[in-house]
C-alpha cells in the first residue's frame, strides 16, 4: 500500500509539473486572445464592418415626420375699412401641425455605389490590420519564448561550470592538504567558483525579468511563473526563391499599403460623381389643424383643418462653386499617387529585409553547425584536462583555460541557436506565414 501511494503521489508530482511547461503554441494561442494590441486591432476591424454592414442605408429614402402644437392666449384689435373697431381680450386658440417628408436619391452621379465599395475595401483594410498585428505579435512572442529557452540553456552552461569549479575546489583543497598544492591555487578556483555562482544569480534574475516581458505579450498577470521548453527547434529548408514569389501576395503590411490605394481610387471616384447632378424623389403628406374660440373678425373660421399629400421630383445641377470640386478630385488623385509611393517603398524595404534576413539565415545555419562541433571538442578537452589536473601532471591553469575554451563555445553554440530562430522567424514574417 505504501508503495502505491508513493508511485500515486510521484505520478501526481509530475503532471502537476509537466502542467507548468508552456509550450510555444499554448504561449502564441494565450497572445492571441489576450494580446492588448491584438484586441485592440480587431475593435478597429469591427467598427469597419459594422459601417459596411449599414452600406445598403444610403440606397433607402429618408423619411421624417414632424410635430407641432401650439395653445395661443392673445389680445387682438382691428380697424376695418368700415370703420369699424373690434377689440377683445384673452382670444384663445390651439393650432396643430404635422407632416411626414420623404427624399429619395434616384441619382448622384453613382457616388452611392462607389461608398458601398468603398465601405468594403475598408472591411478587408480593417481584416488586413488584424493580420499584420497578428503576424509581429506572434513573432514578437516566438523570439521572447526563445529568448527565454536561450537563457535556460545559457544558465545550464553556467551551473556546468559550477560543478567543474565545485570539483576544482576539492582538488586543490586535497592537494593542499597533502603539500602538493599551494594557497593560492585553492583561492582562485574559490574566486572562479564565486564568480559563476554570481552569474547563476544574475541568469536567474534575467530568465524572471524575461517570462514577465512574454506575460505581458499573452496576457499574464507580472509575476506568473511557468517553465518553458529546453530546446530552440530550427527549420533549416528555407529557401529564398519560394519566400520572394509569395512576398506580395501574403506580406501583410504590402497587403495592407496594396489595398489602401485601392481605397484612395475610389475616393477619386466619389469626388468625380459631385460634378454629375443629383436627381431626388420628393414626397411629403401634411396635416394642419386650428381652432379659435372666439373670433372678433366675421371672416375668421372658428375652426380650420388642412391635409393633403404632394410629391415631385428635384434636381439640383452643380454649375460653379468655385472649382472645389475640380480641387478635391486633384487632392484625391495626389493621394492615390501618395499611397503608391507608399507600397513601393514598403516593398522594397521589406525586399531588402528579405534579402538581409535570409543572408543571416544561412550564416547563422552554418555558425550552429560549427559550433555544434566546436561543443564537443571543448567538452572532451574540459574532461582530459581535468583528469590531468586530478591526476597532477597539469597545472591548474591549463584547467581554467579549457574551462574558459568552454565556456565560450557554449556562448557562441546558444546564440547561434537563437539567432538562426530570429532570422528563421523574420522570413516567415515577412512572407506572411508565421502560423506555428
Amino acid at each position: 500500500m505504501r508503495s502505491l501511494c508513493f508511485i500515486i503521489s510521484l505520478f501526481a508530482v509530475t503532471v502537476s509539473q509537466a502542467q507548468d511547461v508552456m509550450s510555444l503554441q499554448d504561449a502564441i494561442a494565450l497572445a492571441l486572445r489576450n494580446n492588448y494590441d491584438i484586441r485592440m486591432s480587431r475593435n478597429d476591424s469591427a467598427s469597419y464592418a459594422l459601417d459596411n454592414d449599414y452600406a445598403y442605408a444610403a440606397f433607402l429614402p429618408r423619411l421624417n415626420a414632424t410635430a407641432t402644437k401650439v395653445w395661443n392666449n392673445n389680445s387682438q384689435k382691428q380697424e376695418l375699412q368700415n370703420g369699424n373697431k373690434p377689440s377683445a381680450n384673452g382670444i384663445r386658440s390651439n393650432n396643430l401641425q404635422a407632416s411626414v417628408n420623404l427624399q429619395w436619391t434616384l441619382f448622384d452621379g453613382l457616388k452611392m455605389f462607389v461608398t458601398r465599395d468603398k465601405l468594403e475595401e475598408f472591411e478587408r483594410l480593417g481584416s488586413l490590420g488584424v493580420k499584420n498585428q497578428v503576424v509581429n505579435t506572434v513573432a514578437s512572442v516566438v523570439n521572447g519564448y526563445f529568448d527565454i529557452v536561450r537563457q535556460k540553456q545559457q544558465l545550464k552552461a553556467i551551473e556546468e561550470q559550477i560543478s567543474i569549479n565545485e570539483e576544482r575546489v576539492k582538488l586543490a583543497d586535497r592537494k593542499l592538504s597533502v603539500g602538493l598544492g599551494s594557497k593560492p591555487e585553492l583561492l582562485q578556483a574559490r574566486v572562479d567558483l564565486n564568480a559563476q555562482k554570481a552569474q547563476q544569480l544574475q541568469q536567474r534574475t534575467l530568465i524572471a525579468q524575461l517570462r514577465d516581458n512574454l506575460n505581458q505579450l499573452i496576457g499574464f498577470r507580472t509575476g506568473s511563473v511557468y517553465e518553458v521548453n529546453d530546446s530552440i527547434p530550427i527549420n533549416t529548408a528555407l529557401q529564398y526563391g519560394d519566400l520572394r514569389n509569395e512576398l506580395e501576395k501574403n506580406n501583410p503590411g504590402l497587403l495592407f499599403a496594396k489595398k489602401n490605394i485601392d481605397i484612395a481610387q475610389l475616393t477619386v471616384k466619389e469626388r468625380k460623381a459631385d460634378f454629375l447632378p443629383i436627381l431626388n424623389f420628393n414626397s411629403a403628406y401634411n396635416f394642419s389643424q386650428t381652432r379659435n374660440t372666439t373670433v372678433i373678425n366675421t371672416f375668421t373660421p372658428l375652426f380650420n383643418q388642412n391635409k393633403g399629400f404632394n410629391y415631385g421630383f428635384g434636381l439640383n445641377v452643380p454649375i460653379l462653386n468655385g472649382f472645389n470640386t475640380r480641387r478635391l478630385v486633384k487632392q484625391a488623385q495626389l493621394d492615390v499617387q501618395y499611397q503608391q509611393l507608399v507600397y513601393d517603398n514598403e516593398l522594397t524595404k521589406v525586399d531588402v529585409g528579405l534579402s538581409n534576413a535570409f543572408k543571416d539565415y544561412e550564416l547563422q545555419k552554418q555558425l550552429l553547425q560549427l559550433e555544434e562541433d566546436n561543443i564537443t571538442l571543448a567538452k572532451e578537452n574540459v574532461f582530459i584536462a581535468l583528469e590531468r589536473f586530478r591526476q597532477g601532471v597539469s597545472t591548474w591553469l591549463e584547467l581554467r583555460d579549457a574551462q574558459q575554451s568552454l565556456e565560450l563555445s557554449y556562448n557562441r553554440l546558444i546564440a547561434a541557436r537563437y539567432n538562426t530562430k530570429l532570422a528563421e522567424t523574420e522570413l516567415l514574417r515577412l512572407k506572411g506565414s508565421l502560423v506555428y
